[in-house]
């Protein structure tokens, strides 16, 4: 079943685990999920569209960037927003990414091509959430059709149909997560999908293991195997077709 979701920087595990949720995958081939990202919103302060969740040595922290205010933003189109560049963020975030995770089993094999997309600063907060997702989308193997929203629409209904009965709808069977998935909101999306179950985290001997987190922590640390935790797959279907 398609999902809709709001555009997000680094996002959270079950924000991928959302989209995984629609691809098939069989020895005769696979159908990718398809996800609608909302292009049509006004821009929200406080949510993932420009901030993201990782583990660091001191335990989970926040990075999130600037954008530029002029005349305020509550009221822009999401697509409108500007980055704000005059500020070395980029590099700050590069630096945090790689204090964290340069012992991960797979960081060096991702960080050229993560951070040549960083590096290629994006105008829009959209544009540059977009190449953060698509990046994310390929290296975890979640085949997927993205498609960008040209019209706002509110929710109004409820989307019928495991494993997302009960979660609200904006329209024709499209599952809405908008409003769902949020750093201020617990989701029990990864429960739905029978997919809460824990994997190695570098400082999960210091702190513990936490959820929650981007999508970055699971790559880093899981690399190609990262699709078996955000999809349940047989053992036939894994061993039959390549992802």
């Amino acid at each position: 079943m398609p999902v809709l979701l709001s555009a997000a920087y680094f996002p959270p595990m079950e924000y991928f685990a959302a989209i995984a949720a629609d691809f098939t995958l069989s020895p005769d081939g696979v159908k990718p999920s398809v996800v609608y990202i909302e292009g049509s919103e006004n821009y929200q302060k406080q949510s993932w569209r420009n901030r993201c969740r990782f583990y660091a040595d001191s335990g989970p922290q926040y990075l999130t960037f600037p954008v530029v205010h002029e005349g305020g933003t509550h009221k822009l189109p999401i697509r409108d927003i500007r980055v704000d560049y005059s500020l070395p963020w980029v590099r700050q975030h590069q630096r945090a990414i790689v204090s964290a995770y340069r012992m991960s089993a797979y960081f060096e094999y991702y960080q050229d091509e993560l951070f040549a997309v960083m590096d290629s600063m994006p105008e829009t907060l959209f544009d540059l959430d977009i190449a953060i997702i698509r990046f994310f989308l390929e290296k975890t193997g979640i085949p997927a059709e993205v498609r960008v929203t040209d019209c706002y629409r509110k929710s109004d209904g409820l989307c019928q149909g495991a494993p997302w009965d009960g979660l609200p709808s904006a329209w024709g069977g499209i599952v809405d997560l908008r409003g769902v998935i949020h750093p201020k909101r617990p989701n029990d999306i990864l429960g739905r999908l029978g997919l809460e179950k824990p994997y190695f985290q570098v400082f999960s001997r210091k702190h513990g293991f936490f959820g929650g987190l981007s999508i970055m922590d699971l790559l880093f640390n899981e690399g190609p195997d990262s699709i078996l935790w955000l999809k349940r797959l047989s053992s036939s279907v894994r061993n039959g077709s390549r992802l």
